[in-house]
């Protein structure tokens, strides 16, 4: 089975190609470039390199979100264009969990982030058993600290992960000391070759139906959102 990933869900623009358990192809940069400009032509490219055609490929698998509102959408869009023309299965997989494979030798819990500005982050916990990625906390979104309380209670090693580690490295590190493991940064960019085996097996999204997964509402809902309350109060 030919497998091609795609994920543009933040500034990652990750492109595989698999072939049952073997890799062929993959490409990716974090750059601060539009992805709707790129996305098609890194597609044609690694399938050109790889000898493969797009009539060749049996499934298509995308990084549904959480991330960048913009991005997460470009990828599914493309996902589901793509899906639908050539007649094969799509599957959508969680960005955070794209990026928590990384840490496939990793013993204890492993916490992918992504920054969501104001102190809040993009979370899930997650954990390898039998070489089996095992999602123990669903994503969510929520203040960095409080995820770090939440997590106190494990009383086990917590790996984190991802590029914004950083801003927010301070707040978890108060809270859980020594518990907190950061990532290298070889292991910040999620590899889209391990997003393309999460989803080989995984059952087939309705094309018609799949949308992305946000977490949150973007700003410009919540906005109109609000807008639209104080109409009904007055």
């Amino acid at each position: 089975m030919k497998v091609l990933a795609l994920d543009t869900s933040n500034f990652i623009l990750g492109i595989s190609l698999i072939e049952d358990d073997k890799v062929i192809g993959e490409y990716i940069t974090n750059l601060k470039k539009n992805h709707s400009l790129r996305v098609m032509p890194a597609i044609e490219g690694l399938l050109k390199e790889c000898d493969t055609t797009p009539a060749e490929l049996d499934k298509i698998v995308v990084a549904k979100g959480p991330g960048s509102y913009t991005g997460v959408r470009i990828g599914v869009t493309i996902a589901k264009t793509l899906a639908w023309t050539l007649k094969i299965p799509l599957s959508g997989i969680s960005s955070l969990e794209a990026l928590a494979a990384n840490a496939r030798f990793f013993e204890g819990y492993i916490a992918p982030l992504f920054d969501a500005r104001r102190g809040l982050i993009f979370t899930g916990l997650y954990k390898f058993t039998n070489n089996k990625l095992e999602t123990i906390i669903e994503d969510c979104n929520i203040l960095s600290v409080d995820w770090a309380k939440r997590l106190k209670s494990t009383n086990e090693s917590i790996l984190f992960i991802g590029q914004d580690i950083a801003l927010h490295q301070e707040a978890i590190k108060e809270v859980l000391g020594e518990q907190a493991i950061f990532a290298p940064p070889s292991l910040f960019n999620p590899r889209p070759s391990e997003l393309a085996l999460l989803g080989r097996d995984k059952d087939e999204e309705d094309i018609h139906q799949f949308v992305p997964n946000y977490v949150r509402m973007a700003e410009a809902e919540v906005k109109w959102l609000e807008t639209q309350a104080k109409k009904n109060d007055l």
